[in-house]
């Protein structure tokens, strides 16, 4: 699950928005071998490397 902010970022800088949006807080589920329990970790990842994040 991958989610882009678009209204969340409000500064006078232009180029500085712009490359914030490139940035996407990915969340992952992540099975305890102990308990068998699910854990979520969540990672703030650049665009273009989200598949490779998910991946390993």
């Amino acid at each position: 699950m991958a989610k882009a902010a678009k209204t969340a970022i409000k500064t006078k800088d232009q180029k500085v928005a712009a490359e914030a949006k490139n940035w996407t807080k990915v969340v992952r589920t992540v099975r305890s071998p102990k308990s068998g329990s699910y854990t979520f970790k969540e990672s703030i990842v650049h665009k273009d490397k989200i598949k490779e994040f998910l991946a390993s």
